[in-house]
């Protein structure tokens, strides 16, 4: 790697000399003059601590500038291993040859230790609210060993695992900034979540990858990074509210649109809305209250059809994770109903609601029918 692109990948892990790094273009005289000893001093110990050749070159660069003398006294080398250190006696020899006057030993460390010493942890999680289909951005912030920040943005869906990853790299106050910010989003924001749980619930996702989808590139690649075992966020809501509340705020968060739906997958449901749309068309006069029963029969037989064990279990997955949202978001009584209609692989009426708000439209218009004037008979008079 050239020392340019080193120095860039200083830019992103030192957010104090990014600018002048990057106004330098590459220039290793140029960045030592537009940045102070101290700072200077963090450059050069973070290239000594992850690129040596680079480093070097560097090194041999300011040993021809006596400005380099400030920076190499505020270099605490106790910090550094042994190759750097080496490193820095030759650099020093170079520019006391020069005329350079430097002290004999370093003093007391102000600075350009590798990162992470003595550094604000960064680890941080958010998880978005679901879109009506299930699916939710994941954004997990992690140091990045060798120097500034990561950010994973990963789309899950219950039913299909992993949808898309994209990882980026950045400095550590951006990615601060980044999550802070995303935080106070009102659309496509996030909610703060342990980040253990967060990792638990992409473990729980990428184990129902789709069989004819392949897990994206990206997470595969960083799967061991992303995954974990233990409770998800839902599951530490239930732990922390429990299961009283009414099942019937659920239902009306589903109705209001304020959650949900979460539309039931496949060719099933458009089945469902085509035996609704026989009765909308049949030229067969029937009463207001033999519409409605037979709008009930089809109903109810479709709750059966598509909640099945499997697919309740994923809505009261979806009702326990929201609550986790609710209750962050200081909607207690909220995340008590989406907890309470989660039960026992999430309650009848609740499925009922979802499968009513997924058909609104053909029920709406079945709807006007009814309140149609009826017709006294089906025989056309001349």
């Amino acid at each position: 790697m050239s020392l340019a692109d080193a120095l860039e990948r200083a830019a992103s892990a030192l957010p104090d000399a990014a600018d002048a790094i990057r106004d330098a273009n590459g220039d290793a005289d140029r960045v030592l003059e537009a940045l102070p000893p101290q700072v200077a001093a963090g450059v050069l110990a973070w290239l000594l601590s992850e690129d040596a050749e680079a480093a070097a070159e560097l090194a041999d660069a300011w040993s021809l500038k006596s400005a380099a003398g400030p920076v190499l006294e505020a270099l605490d080398e106790a910090a550094l291993g042994k190759p750097a250190r080496k490193l820095l006696r030759k650099m020093r020899h170079r520019l006391r040859s020069r005329g350079v006057a430097l002290a004999e030993s370093a003093p007391e460390p102000r600075v350009a230790r590798p990162p992470g010493g003595g550094e604000e942890p960064l680890e941080a999680a958010l998880i978005s609210p679901y879109d009506p289909t299930g699916a939710r951005m994941v954004t997990v912030v992690e140091a990045n060993p060798s120097g500034g920040a990561r950010i994973f943005q990963v789309i899950t869906d219950a039913r299909r695992g992993i949808l898309e990853c994209r990882v980026y790299g950045t400095s550590r106050g951006k990615a601060r900034r980044f999550a802070r910010e995303l935080g106070t989003r009102e659309r496509f924001g996030g909610v703060e979540a342990p980040p253990a749980a967060v990792r638990a619930w992409l473990g729980r996702c990428s184990a129902r990858q789709a069989a004819d989808r392949s897990l994206p590139r990206e997470f595969a690649e960083w799967r061991s990074a992303l995954t974990g075992d233990g409770p998800t966020p839902g599951v530490l809501a239930r732990e922390a509210l429990g299961g009283e509340g009414s099942a019937r705020g659920a239902v009306e968060l589903i109705r209001e649109r304020t959650i949900g739906p979460w539309l039931p997958a496949g060719d099933p449901l458009r089945e469902v809305a085509e035996k609704l749309q026989e009765l909308e068309k049949s030229t067969i006069i029937v009463s207001g209250g033999q519409k409605r029963a037979q709008i009930e029969e089809i109903l109810d037989g479709a709750i059966d059809t598509l909640f099945d064990e499997e697919e309740a279990a994923r809505v009261a997955e979806w009702l326990d994770e929201t609550a986790y949202l609710l209750w962050k978001q200081d909607r207690e009584d909220d995340a008590r109903a989406c907890l309470a209609g989660s039960g026992a692989g999430s309650d009848r009426e609740v499925r009922r609601t979802i499968l009513e708000v997924a058909l609104e439209p053909v029920l709406a218009r079945l709807q006007e029918t009814e309140q149609e004037p009826e017709a006294d008979s089906l025989v056309v008079k001349p």
